[in-house]
């Protein structure tokens, strides 16, 4: 056996001798929940736990009580408050955005009208300063210009609240006041116990597109809550439109839908005041039902908690769990970026069962997830990943057997295009998630995208929210590619080349469960289908099979939320054939070049359809494929530039929508070096990790890079023997071990 360089010896020896650290690390001082919060990341600041039910967080306001300015609720240019509301998504950009449910809002002064009638939140609201607010991971506190403060913390379903006010004040419950407006709340107050109590049902994410033009009604949900108080309740009322009705206990009614004179002065609530200065409140909240948000507040937050002892746990739970990454080195800005993306990794899924239940998890962004969330999320917790998947074969067998592309809650939205459960099942089976009924999620799966669905015939919601999983199969089946003048989809083109990922991902599935699929493999290169020769470019076609023109790469025509230069590149799973349709490797490489750096050789972030977008995921894997061209060193640079260009600290720190944790989740996989090869397997991309040591203590996993921070890969090591490819198979996520790799440049 030839012997190992002094080198590999010298960090193997210290990679293998470095202790546990796993009872004192805690890396929460460097995330800074206020990462995301501008320039359309859409992030929210306040109080979570992991995966948590709950997320307290400010909604704030441009002067239209409809309208927060942001989707979701949270705009960090916008200074004015009207409310903390207790549940969120992270990053999804439909505007005006999902949950977002019962605003809780402080209020110093007298109550002599409806707060719903405060329809340009003149009265209701306060201005703040960023100077007042500070956001970590479990803890949100805000001084506003009314001379209220908030300080919230949370468990996974439970909230605590400190408020305090000038001499007196009262806190609004606003009901029927979520993001996105409700069909029906009501609340109902006790001054003898001290309660108050209520629900909202609400759901239309995305608005009103789905079902033709009405909502759909098949994403309502209906969030109960109960809260009490450390002090008695001086006074009461409630309000229902522009109507106040001072010591009445209960109120009803919704707000409709959307923005706008349609749904502006309506909506109920209610308000309670307190004669002192400081009140400390607790609040549950279930998706089941009030006894069960009761349930859930006695069992995680105890009557004489504080928001201290509250916040202190969630810093503990939130240290926990970032310790799935071990970061060594690196400048205190590169551990906030990357501890920061790992914390808006673990926001979801969310827990949606009461304690006790089994837990089970909703909300799921398909379209964006599975292109690196749902495997990161597999890698690092696989626990919660199976329990992920087997809560998505549940949510599917609700809805007749179909999968959604967009769950909010447990509800289908319809939103964006392909079949995006498949390869999310896939990968994080792949990637070791394995407590999940499998073989029911494969066979559910597999039936959809063999068997023709009524609902793949209808144009309810489309473009962007067409309701079925695989549109028009029968059509789809019968020519090799989506049609786009018949296939009731958002985009033909975008449609092949989504569900060519899909019938792969369903083979490797099969293939792992000893259910090898030859009609999967071969629909799995129906990208070539739509792959013009004549332009070398995707393009869509109809049925009759002629060419959609006129054609422009830089148009969408065909494609969802991306143009044709864009997801020509879209086909992970085959890009030796990719390369092959484009004239050979030499030319991929050159049009890579082309699509990553504009004329003057500068770095293209955004902004130019015929280059990369950064900010959405329809290209976010294609850094990558230049190792699957020949050209490692150029996948290590691209990846590097991008990391270093469009993530940065600050509100505007990320590039796009964080679309449930997707955008950060690929920058914890570019700091590591590592990335899916394709969305169904666990063999992972090399490029040039971004710290000298990482640590995944969870898959025995250590990465060590010596002469970091240098961009490319010299020599890279997997237990001492060198990696022969720029890419590490799946036996690397299995068995673990220490991968070196020595930096240069």
């Amino acid at each position: 056996m030839r012997a190992l360089p002094v080198f590999l010896v010298t960090v193997l020896t210290a990679a293998l001798a470095t202790p546990a650290s796993a009872a004192v690390r805690d890396d929460t001082r460097y995330v800074d929940p206020l990462i995301g919060s501008a320039g359309g990341g859409n992030t929210y600041p306040g109080a979570v736990r992991p995966f948590g039910m709950i997320s307290w967080s400010p909604t704030s306001t441009r002067g239209d009580q409809t309208n927060t300015g942001a989707a979701n609720g949270y705009a960090y240019d916008a200074t004015r408050v009207r409310g903390f509301s207790l549940t969120h998504v992270n990053g999804a950009g439909c505007h005006p955005g999902a949950a977002g449910d019962i605003p809780i809002m402080p209020h110093v002064g007298d109550i002599t009208s409806s707060p719903t009638a405060d329809i340009k939140d003149q009265i209701f609201a306060s201005d703040f300063s960023h100077a007042d607010e500070k956001a970590e991971a479990g803890r949100y506190r805000v001084g506003l210009a009314s001379g209220a403060t908030a300080d919230l913390s949370v468990t996974t379903r439970a909230g605590i609240g400190e408020f305090t006010f000038p001499v007196s004040g009262s806190l609004l419950f606003r009901t029927s006041n979520s993001l996105n407006g409700s069909e029906d709340a009501d609340i109902t107050i006790d001054p003898a116990s001290g309660t108050v109590s209520g629900s909202v049902l609400t759901g239309a994410f995305c608005g009103r597109r789905a079902n033709g033009g009405t909502n759909n009604q098949k994403t309502y949900y209906r969030l109960h809550f109960t809260a009490s108080f450390d002090r008695p309740i001086s006074a009461y009322g409630t309000w229902v439109d522009d109507s106040l009705r001072p010591g009445t206990t209960s109120a009803s009614g919704g707000e409709g839908y959307l923005t706008g004179s349609a749904r502006a002065g309506r909506g109920s609530g209610g308000y309670v005041s307190f004669a002192d200065s400081a009140v400390r409140m607790r609040v549950g909240i279930s998706y089941t039902s009030l006894e069960a948000a009761r349930r859930n507040l006695a069992a995680e937050i105890p009557r004489r908690a504080t928001v201290s002892d509250v916040a202190r746990e969630a810093r503990k739970e939130w240290a926990k769990r970032l310790r799935a990454v071990e970061v060594d080195g690196g400048t205190t800005d590169e551990r906030t970026i990357f501890y920061t993306a790992l914390y808006h990794s673990f926001l979801q899924p969310n827990v949606i069962t009461d304690v006790g239940a089994p837990a089970r998890y909703g909300n799921f962004s398909g379209w964006d997830q599975y292109r690196a969330h749902t495997q990161l999320l597999a890698l690092l917790a696989p626990d919660v990943a199976g329990a992920f998947a087997q809560s998505l074969l549940e949510i599917s067998r609700q809805n007749g057997d179909v999968w959604d592309r967009w769950v909010h809650i447990t509800g289908p939205t319809h939103v964006m295009t392909g079949d995006p459960s498949a390869p999310a099942i896939a990968g994080m089976y792949a990637m070791g998630a394995r407590d999940f009924d499998v073989r029911a999620a494969y066979d559910s799966l597999l039936r959809q995208a063999t068997v023709p669905h009524p609902d793949g015939l209808s144009d309810k919601g489309c473009p962007g929210q067409c309701e079925g999983q695989r549109p028009n199969l029968a059509e789809h089946l019968r020519l090799g590619y989506a049609p786009h003048d018949t296939c009731h989809c958002w985009g033909g083109a975008a449609e092949t080349l989504e569900d060519a990922v899909a019938d792969q991902a369903l083979a490797d599935l099969g293939r792992r469960l000893g259910r090898p699929n030859a009609d999967l493999e071969q629909r799995a290169g129906w990208w070539r289908n739509t792959f013009n020769p004549a332009t070398g470019y995707q393009q869509a076609r109809r049925a009759d099979g002629s060419w959609v023109t006129p054609f422009n790469p830089a148009s969408d025509q065909g494609f969802a939320q991306g143009s044709s230069a864009t997801y020509t590149w879209m086909v992970p799973h085959d890009a030796a054939g990719l390369a092959s349709a484009m004239g050979g490797s030499d030319t991929a490489v050159t049009r890579l070049d082309g699509f990553f750096k504009r004329a003057d050789g500068s770095w293209a972030t955004g902004g130019d359809p015929l280059r990369y977008d950064p900010t959405n995921e329809p290209g976010i894997h294609t850094p990558w494929l230049y190792n699957e061209f020949g050209q490692p060193r150029k996948t290590q640079e691209t990846v590097r530039a991008m990391a270093r260009l469009v993530y940065r600290t600050g509100p505007s720190g990320l590039p796009g929508n964080d679309d449930l944790g997707t955008m950060s989740a690929w920058y914890v996989f570019a700091a590591l070096g590592l990335y899916p090869r394709t969305p169904s397997s666990a063999e992972l991309h090399l490029s040039s990790p971004m710290f000298p040591k990482a640590r995944i203590a969870g898959r025995n996993i250590t990465i060590i890079a010596t002469g970091a921070p240098g961009v490319y890969l010299r020599e890279t090591r997997w237990n001492g023997r060198e990696v022969g490819r720029p890419w590490l198979p799946e036996s690397f996520v299995r068995r673990g071990g220490v991968l070196v790799s020595r930096l240069e440049g």
